[in-house]
């Protein structure tokens, strides 16, 4: 019965730690400012699925020229994916069609882009779409930006 006891007590300690380190990761990656969320889809073929497969939900932070996207379910305190400014072209934008709007959050809007030849969609809120838009419009004088 000690035994028991004593297993499910360490058991609860290690899901909290777990969920507390969770909450300080994202807590540090937010502090700097500048975050939203938004899901990332990476190296999406030339017809969309929209079976919602291949969505990853994140925080995304500006960072001088390039937004930082981070997994919210890691530990990782490194980005996983990092998109400069005068890399990222706008191919289009739409909303969640089938069943992608039970993988997205329920105001999300689908940026179609292309990095450095790979085709990535971002999924983010209409006021996070906005900020993002004006992000990439206002690169330095002499950058290329595409945005359609």
């Amino acid at each position: 019965m000690v035994l028991a006891l004593t297993v499910c007590g360490i058991v609860v300690a290690l899901v909290v730690v777990g969920l507390f380190l969770f909450g300080l990761r994202r807590r540090l990656i937010q502090r700097s400012g500048g975050t939203f969320d938004c899901s990332l889809r990476w190296d999406v073929p030339e017809k969309a699925d929209t079976g919602g497969k291949g969505w990853s939900y994140g925080v995304a932070r500006y960072n001088g020229d390039s937004v930082e996207w981070y997994r919210v379910f890691s530990y990782a305190y490194r980005p996983r994916r990092v998109l400069e400014r005068d890399r990222i072209e706008v191919a289009g934008r739409r909303l969640p069609e089938g069943e992608e709007e039970l993988a997205l959050l329920s105001d999300a809007v689908i940026l179609t882009c292309v990095h450095r030849g790979t085709r990535l969609e971002l999924a983010m809120s209409e006021d996070a779409l906005t900020g993002f838009l004006a992000w990439l419009e206002a690169a330095p004088p002499g950058q290329r930006v595409n945005v359609a």
